[in-house]
C-alpha cells in the first residue's frame, strides 16, 4: 500500500511537529497554514486534510461557508482544547472527526483511516450524547429490522439509544460477549460499522 498524502493545517509549531510523527508506511503529512490551502489540496486531486481548529480566523462552525470548504473533503478537525459543543458543530459543519490535536500518532492514524474510509469519529462521550438526542427526537423504527433476528433488533434498539454493551447484556440477560457478536451480526446485515450509523439507520435518518 502506497502512503496516502494528507494535508494538516495548523499555525501552531508544536502541534506541527506531533502530527509530522505520522510519517511512514501509511501517510504523508503536508503542512498547510491558511484555509485557503484546502482548496489547492483538492486541486490536486486530493481530500484528505487534517484541520487545526484553534486555527486563527476560521469561520464559525454554523457559518454556511463550511459548507464550501468541506465540500468533497474528508476532513478532521483537531483541539488542544476539545468539547462535546465544539464537536457536533464541527461534525454538523461537514466534518468526518474530531479529536485532540496531541493524541498519540497510533490514534490519530486510526481517525484518519475512519475519516478516509467514509466513518465518523468522534469521542465516547460526544457520541452516547448524539445518541441520546436522536433517539429523543425520532422514535420509531423502518424497514431496517427487514433482515435482522427478534434479538439483534433488541440489541441494535438499545445500541441506537446510546446503552452501552454491558448494560444492554445486563437488560436483555445475556453476556456481553454475546452482546458484542450481535452487534457484528446487526453492522453486517445493516452494511455500517458505527454506532452512529446505526442510530441514523434505526430513526430513518439515512
Amino acid at each position: 500500500m502506497q502512503p496516502e498524502p494528507i494535508l494538516c493545517i495548523t499555525h501552531d509549531d508544536a502541534v506541527w511537529q506531533h502530527w509530522r510523527q505520522l510519517h511512514g508506511s501509511r501517510w504523508i503529512p503536508a503542512r498547510g497554514q491558511a484555509l485557503q490551502d484546502l482548496d489547492r489540496w483538492r486541486k490536486q486531486g486530493r481530500s484528505l486534510a487534517l484541520l487545526d481548529g484553534n486555527l486563527p480566523r476560521l469561520p464559525s462552525w454554523g457559518d454556511q461557508a463550511w459548507k464550501t470548504l468541506s465540500q468533497d473533503m474528508q476532513m478532521l478537525v483537531a483541539s488542544t482544547n476539545p468539547n462535546n459543543n465544539e464537536a457536533a458543530q464541527i461534525l454538523a459543519a461537514g466534518a468526518g472527526g474530531y479529536l485532540h490535536a496531541y493524541s498519540p500518532p497510533e490514534v490519530l492514524s486510526r481517525a484518519l483511516s475512519t475519516v478516509q474510509a467514509g466513518s465518523i469519529w468522534a469521542g465516547r462521550s460526544l457520541v452516547a450524547q448524539i445518541l441520546h438526542n436522536i433517539n429523543q427526537r425520532l422514535p420509531g423504527e423502518s424497514a431496517w429490522t427487514d433482515n435482522l433476528t427478534p434479538r439483534e433488533i433488541e440489541v441494535a434498539r438499545r445500541a441506537a439509544s446510546g446503552i452501552s454493551n454491558q448494560a444492554i447484556g445486563e437488560d436483555l440477560g445475556i453476556s456481553e460477549r454475546t452482546v458484542r457478536a450481535h452487534m457484528s451480526a446487526v453492522f453486517e446485515k445493516l452494511g455500517i460499522n458505527d454506532r452512529l450509523l446505526l442510530a441514523l439507520k434505526v430513526h430513518g435518518i439515512q
